[in-house]
């Protein structure tokens, strides 16, 4: 009859208070529950998305701006270098747009923004700078690597900043690129058509990168948002059908405890003086308190169904000790019906006095019942009563059930074990 689990528990003595909704601790010592644990903020699964999406975008835009500055700027610069007004100044802005470029792609593969303003002011800074050092005769070719180059590495700098700030700042690079023409006199109809064509050329796709990066991880997060709004609605509609089930499951247990026995008193059939039809009533109304506490949005549900069964027993003028070892972990319904209903039942035919224990550890949980052994109508065990069946559990949730008596004293107990 002893029970020997492996975790250790502080033990809670409980008695039933009439009318109250929870056992009352009246020895032992405070059972304290688990500390809540702060996690870091969750900006849900769309923002997620989304995130994963601008990364992909920040991945490419990097790699552009700096494949293009190496293998393109650079061996234009070093072919043409006899050719350039200044190489050494159009070397030292290669040199400074590469070091901004990479300082500006290192924040964003970091998962944060570079300084958006000043590093576009060394940008411009050094376009004015390249365009001055490249002479008119480079002023159009590769060596004059800004033409090309300095727009992505724009794109770089600005990400995540809005539409206009780009725009702004590759109209400041072609208005710079612009007054070197008229600097050097290039203002000919054709070498306007050829500026135009340039800004065109250099800015459209770079635009579209910066535009279609933002519009993609914003679609995504949308489409990610629908989609888990719609999950959730499914999981509401779930919930509110088992819910459903399980209201119309509880009603006919709830009917079904009392209905035989009320219909035979109605009929005449049984006689309410009798001893065994007022222990089968004593049943009933146990189950159905059980059942009711059974919904009940409580801490510890197993203790509070046993302790509804153990009101209604001293309300009807029975002396008896709940005790408490350790607390039960979350079990299922049917589980908890298995474990309850037997002691519930021993507990209708208990006279004189009984003794309620609960002893539970995070991987079993065993509930018995001490009570005096009694003889006429009340001796029948737990086994022989009558009664609606109130559940099985699955195989993968096994309880045991065992019943002794020696003529004195009654034992019953149920025993869950984590499989």
């Amino acid at each position: 009859m002893s029970t020997d689990l492996r975790a250790p528990a502080p033990v809670r003595v409980l008695r039933p208070v009439p009318g109250a909704a929870d056992p009352a601790v009246v020895d032992g010592p405070a059972v304290d529950g688990p500390a809540a644990v702060d996690g870091p903020a969750v900006d849900g699964p769309a923002a997620d998305v989304a995130r994963f999406s601008d990364r992909g975008a920040r991945i490419a835009a990097v790699a552009i701006a700096l494949v293009w500055h190496t293998a393109v700027g650079l061996p234009a610069v070093l072919g043409a270098w006899s050719e350039l007004a200044a190489p050494a100044v159009v070397a030292a802005g290669w040199l400074t747009a590469g070091l901004v470029g990479g300082y500006a792609a290192h924040r964003l593969l970091h998962g944060a923004l570079p300084p958006a303003l000043p590093l576009a002011t060394v940008l411009l800074a050094v376009d004015a700078a390249d365009f001055a050092a490249a002479g008119e005769r480079q002023l159009f070719a590769a060596a004059n690597w800004a033409w090309t180059g300095l727009a992505w590495f724009l794109v770089v700098v600005l990400w995540g900043r809005p539409i206009r700030w780009m725009i702004l700042l590759l109209v400041g690079h072609a208005l710079i690129a612009l007054a070197t023409l008229v600097g050097d006199g290039a203002t000919a109809p054709a070498d306007l058509t050829r500026f135009t064509m340039y800004v065109y050329g250099t800015s459209s796709l770079p635009v579209a990168v910066f535009t279609g990066a933002a519009v993609i991880a914003t679609l995504a997060r949308d489409r990610a948002g629908t989609a888990a709004a719609t999950l959730a609605v499914r999981a509401e509609q779930d919930a509110a059908e088992r819910a459903w089930a399980d209201r119309r499951s509880r009603l006919a247990l709830v009917g079904g405890a009392a209905e035989q026995v009320l219909a035979e008193l109605a009929d005449g059939r049984a006689d309410p003086a009798d001893p065994f039809v007022q222990r089968r009533c004593v049943l009933a109304a146990t189950r159905l308190r059980r059942l009711i506490a059974e919904a009940d949005d409580v801490p510890d549900p197993l203790l509070h169904e046993l302790r509804a069964a153990a009101d209604l027993a001293e309300r009807n003028g029975l002396p008896i000790e709940l005790i408490a070892v350790g607390t039960p972990p979350p079990l299922p319904v049917e589980v908890r019906r298995r474990l309850a209903d037997p002691l519930a039942a021993a507990l209708a035919d208990a006279t004189g006095w009984a003794r309620l224990t609960v002893v539970a550890g995070p991987d079993e949980v065993a509930v018995s019942l001490v009570a005096p052994d009694v003889t006429g109508p009340r001796a029948a065990g737990p086994g022989a009563t009558s009664g609606p069946s109130i559940g099985t559990a699955g195989d993968d949730e096994q309880v045991e059930h065992l019943h002794e008596r020696d003529g004195e004293i009654r034992w019953t107990q149920t025993r869950w074990r984590r499989p």
